[in-house]
């Protein structure tokens, strides 16, 4: 397994937040992390990154316990976030922006741009200058400038126009068809699908569904992650 979290529980002071989350990913595999908001998705990824420290649990990255290493130990291994909320690096241009991350290996700025070829277009540019969309597809080229083993995206396509979230479902879907890893914190079922090979649905910081995107739906849909 590429990555395994068994028992993770975690909590914000007092409040604990996760209750014994447990799931897997293979190499090449594209997993999706689902559940409404609150549930505890972000606080996951957060202590997969090393972000947050957990209280207890085991999480385990290309074979090696994350547990104690800081963020930084964490990502060199080939953990690649695109955390929630665009935080491109507003006083950079796009180029400063890809070069900042890049690590040696297959993804160059060149394959970024053909990717995202409207990032060659602004290559320039200031990230500040650019759209809410264009930011998103700048965080996301930074994180695979680092050439990681495992690609993390929260909320990639969230409060974004209906063409910019095809645009970037569709980038997904191209990285799944070459063999990237990805967990991919999401809302839309519909869209999900045509990327995930399996999903993990958290309520309440525990984890209460595994399978695939097709068997999760109708009213199990409905009773998972319905408003």
């Amino acid at each position: 397994m590429l990555l395994e979290v068994e028992e993770l529980r975690a909590s914000y002071g007092a409040s604990q937040a996760l209750f014994g989350v447990s799931f897997s990913l293979r190499e090449g595999q594209a997993l999706a992390l689902m559940g409404r908001n609150g549930m505890g998705k972000t606080t996951t990824i957060a202590c997969i990154t090393r972000m947050m420290a957990a209280n207890s649990g085991r999480i385990a990255f290309a074979g090696q316990d994350l547990s104690r290493l800081p963020s930084h130990r964490a990502a060199r291994l080939g953990l690649g976030l695109v955390p929630e909320g665009r935080r491109a690096f507003s006083g950079l241009t796009v180029r400063e922006n890809l070069l900042a991350a890049a690590r040696r290996g297959e993804w160059t700025m060149a394959r970024v741009c053909t990717l995202f070829p409207r990032l060659a277009e602004r290559a320039g540019q200031r990230a500040e200058t650019l759209s809410g969309g264009e930011q998103q597809m700048l965080v996301i080229g930074r994180a695979l400038m680092t050439n990681p083993k495992l690609l993390i995206l929260d909320e990639a396509t969230e409060g974004l126009a209906p063409v910019v979230r095809a645009e970037i479902w569709a980038a997904i879907r191209e990285l799944k068809a070459r063999g990237q890893s990805i967990l991919v914190v999401d809302k839309s079922l519909r869209e999900l699908a045509t990327v995930a090979d399996d999903c993990v649905v958290l309520e309440r910081g525990r984890d209460v569904w595994h399978g695939p995107p097709a068997a999760l739906s109708g009213a199990l849909a409905q009773q998972y992650l319905g408003v």
